[in-house]
């Protein structure tokens, strides 16, 4: 009888126990249902599920489940309430469910900003998945073009969603580039010039400061002093924001191997139009097989800014 009675005792704390879980979580979910739209520049729509698509306006609510969309020439920032920030370039397609947990990029380019203990949010593609936590990143993508991916700061994890188990860790101040449609795996990340990006990209300076751009500026300024020591090399090579194309910015200064570069984007490279919302990217002589960290050039970054 004594028996029968904890046990019961116990079955009953534990119903509480989880039905208190429960409530939590409804109660955070609910909570990170919603962003707020903080900057406007030019057209931006909101497009609710299942409702006529409308012009933002600055403080609307973005329900979950809808889907931003930004014209031409157009930047919007979506403040959610962990605070964590989404600035989408022109030509973007964006659309969250689960608060900030499940992110979907269907197109164009955004930087986004998780801060460290609000939990991991995941972007979606419809050919990669980047996990993120405590992490500022740039992505862009383009259906059957290319997938670019940045860290500025925080190290972010990519997972191919068509081979199980296979990842690459993208650490501060490095870049990957791929096709979504290829069938090979995942290539290795190549470092990017941050300071050269931070002065360039529109997604940061056309907006106010980031909440975490300090961390940003320690991961620039480390940067600066593997140059310094010569165990990372300036290249002349550069993409200027949206694609893949690789420029030479001084011919003056040929690199042995910028020609293979430079061919080797062109021919990855698609007719979307050129932007320099990404900012400008110096990379490696190398963006296809540069090992991770290894102290190979940087690439001049124009990316989406």
């Amino acid at each position: 009888m004594g028996i029968n009675h904890i046990f019961r005792l116990s079955l009953i704390g534990s119903i509480a126990l989880v039905g208190a879980t429960i409530a939590a979580r409804s109660t955070i979910a609910a909570e990170r249902n919603e962003a707020t739209v903080t900057q406007i520049i030019n057209e931006v729509q909101l497009r609710p599920t299942g409702a006529a698509a409308k012009a933002a306006v600055l403080n609307d609510n973005v329900p979950d489940g809808a889907a931003v969309q930004t014209g031409m020439d157009s930047r919007t920032e979506l403040t959610f309430s962990d605070q964590t920030l989404a600035r989408l370039s022109a030509n973007t397609v964006f659309s969250f469910n689960k608060g900030t947990r499940n992110l979907d990029l269907a197109e164009g380019a955004m930087l986004l900003q998780v801060p460290k203990g609000v939990g991991g949010a995941k972007i979606t593609t419809a050919a990669v998945t980047a996990a993120i936590t405590g992490t500022t990143v740039i992505v862009e993508y383009h259906p059957h073009a290319y997938i670019k991916f940045m860290s500025l700061e925080g190290t972010a994890r990519l997972y191919l969603k068509r081979r199980w188990g296979e990842s690459v860790l993208i650490r501060p101040g490095q870049m990957l580039i791929t096709n979504p449609d290829a069938k090979a795996g995942l290539p290795d990340p190549v470092d990017v010039d941050l300071e050269r990006l931070l002065k360039t990209s529109l997604l940061i300076i056309d907006f106010p400061p980031l909440g975490r751009q300090n961390l940003i500026a320690k991961e620039s300024e480390k940067q600066q002093r593997a140059k310094s020591k010569r165990t990372l090399i300036d290249t002349n090579l550069v993409i200027f924001g949206k694609g893949t194309l690789v420029s030479l910015t001084n011919p003056a200064q040929p690199n042995a191997a910028a020609p293979a570069a430079v061919a080797s984007a062109e021919s990855r490279s698609t007719a979307i139009p050129s932007s320099t919302d990404l900012g400008t990217i110096q990379t490696p002589p190398n963006p296809q097989s540069t090992p991770n960290r290894l102290p190979a050039g940087s690439y001049a970054a124009d990316n989406p800014r």
